[in-house]
């Protein structure tokens, strides 16, 4: 048996699942494409997680967006963190081209052009269908760490969500948040220290510089209702297409904590949503985490590990987390080791800590007899990757130097006008995007220190006019005369003494 011959059997046993599958394109063995060997992921095996990597303009996002409308088709929602705004063409048919056509004759695939459903949203002021979460939603336990305060702070912060329980305050915004915080030192000193002990001023303080600099990054607009419901995450159109989710995040890429803040609130409301699903046939949502980079780069010890332990339980619910970033050294190693589909496009070595960096990649992959792998990661083209999957029995499929099937959809952005057509068309815009502001923990606080306030006012009117009222009393009392003294001084009084001295005289 020849090379080609013992490598074309080595991918078609790796890759031949048995039931629905998402076709990735044709294995190639020295730079040649051996039509007939495709690569095929098991559809049941895309909620194990994975990651697409790969050097800026190599053809990542191309990847997620053919993995993203093939998993429409079977009936899969996906959920993409569109980051530099380049993946709103999936909602539009591609317009072919000549070399579509080429590649795919080489691949031997069809080519068919067609468009995915598809939602546009935001956690911004970019339009789209708004995605927000309240404070409450959060827990104190979540939004301690995504704060990062310490231990004492953080006891502070589970108290302040008790008293709102206690109070029934609804914790809303971040207004709320800092309304209690406020309280609980000011007007309601003495009534937090006699349910809940003493909180010290320079606690809050800490806290609420924290909270400011999370508004700074633009959590203001994020946090409040109406609640994004995830449910809607996972609905599919009248021909049974699963939606594919755009979140519009171009705007926050020098954000990472509200980027992160958002992720981990997501991740969290999913986990405590869905059902256990075991191993279903298909998953019940992947998830597509662009610039993957930007949760991790700021990310403090407690919030990496509170995104670690998600990431491993999250697979039972049938979901499943793909991160899209240029270095797999982006995604931490508690991280990397849960993902078992690994897509890696060419790397460039123009320094000798790249080269380096590449060297540990290769390690990431399983050993090949028919690649260098490192030598190969760097001199793949546009629209080729290494792929790594998993079989319907959880093992690793052989290493494939792939060149990648084309995008159905178009590979370029929806224009402003069809974006806009596409949001006002949705059946989601009125449902999120209209403003409530309902009362919350800030209102009724405010009308308790009024309330207070006014008492207060009435107890010190009241002091002072008893006060007014003594001193008008004594004045009365030490103006009036002893009834001797008025004796002595009457006139009848004065004219009988005349009297008497005027007889002794004479």
């Amino acid at each position: 048996m020849s090379q080609k011959e013992d490598f074309f059997k080595y991918i078609t046993e790796g890759y031949s699942p048995k039931g629905d599958s998402i076709i990735m394109g044709a294995a190639m063995l020295d730079n040649e494409t051996l039509t007939g060997a495709h690569v095929k992921i098991p559809l049941k095996t895309m909620n194990r997680h994975g990651l697409i990597a790969g050097a800026t303009g190599t053809g990542k996002t191309k990847t997620l967006q053919i993995i993203a409308e093939q998993l429409s088709r079977q009936g899969v929602p996906s959920l993409l963190m569109d980051i530099k705004g380049d993946l709103s063409g999936i909602a539009a048919a591609s317009d072919g081209h000549p070399k579509i056509d080429e590649r795919h004759e080489k691949i031997g695939l069809e080519y068919e052009a067609h468009s995915s459903p598809v939602e546009i949203m935001t956690i911004s002021k970019q339009d789209g269908i708004r995605m927000r979460a309240t404070v409450s939603e959060f827990g104190p336990v979540l939004l301690s760490r995504i704060l990062d305060v310490t231990e004492t702070q953080a006891g502070i912060i589970s108290v302040v969500f008790k008293y709102c329980d206690d109070n029934k305050l609804p914790l809303l915004d971040l207004e709320d948040l800092k309304k209690v915080l406020q309280y609980a030192t000011g007007t309601g000193k003495e009534e937090f220290q006699s349910e809940y002990g003493r909180i010290s001023t320079s606690s809050t303080g800490a806290i609420l510089r924290k909270i400011i600099e999370l508004e700074q990054q633009g959590a203001d607009q994020f946090f409040g209702e109406r609640s994004f419901e995830v449910k809607d995450l996972v609905r599919k159109d009248k021909n049974g297409y699963g939606y594919v989710n755009v979140i519009r995040l171009t705007d926050i890429q020098d954000r990472p904590k509200l980027f992160s803040t958002f992720m981990l609130s997501l991740l969290a409301e999913i986990y405590s949503t869905f059902p256990e699903q075991g191993d279903a046939d298909k998953p019940e949502l992947v998830m597509f985490i662009d610039e993957a980079h930007l949760i991790f780069d700021q990310a403090s010890d407690a919030l990496q590990d509170q995104i670690e332990n998600i990431v491993k339980l999250i697979r039972s619910k049938g979901i499943g987390l793909y991160f899209v970033t240029q270095n797999p050294t982006d995604v931490p190693e508690g991280v990397l080791s849960q993902l078992g589909l690994k897509i890696q496009h060419a790397l460039r070595a123009f320094t000798a800590k790249d080269r380096k960096a590449i060297k540990l990649t290769a390690q990431n992959y399983p050993i090949s007899d028919y690649y260098d792998t490192a030598d190969v990661l760097t001199s793949l083209g546009i629209g080729e990757a290494f792929i790594s999957a998993l079989d319907e029995k959880g093992r690793p499929s052989p290493l494939a130097a792939t060149l990648l099937r084309a995008p159905a959809s178009r590979m370029d952005v929806l224009t402003a006008g069809e974006l806009s057509d596409l949001i006002a068309d949705s059946e989601l815009t009125d449902k999120y995007n209209e403003e409530i502001n309902r009362e919350s923990a800030e209102e009724l606080l405010q009308e308790k220190i009024e309330k207070a306030n006014e008492e207060e006012v009435k107890e010190k009117a009241k002091a002072e006019k008893e006060k007014t009222r003594k001193s008008s009393t004594t004045t009365r009392k030490s103006t009036r005369q002893n009834p001797i003294v008025k004796v002595l001084t009457s006139a009848s009084f004065i004219r009988g003494v005349m009297g008497i001295l005027g007889r002794a005289l004479k």
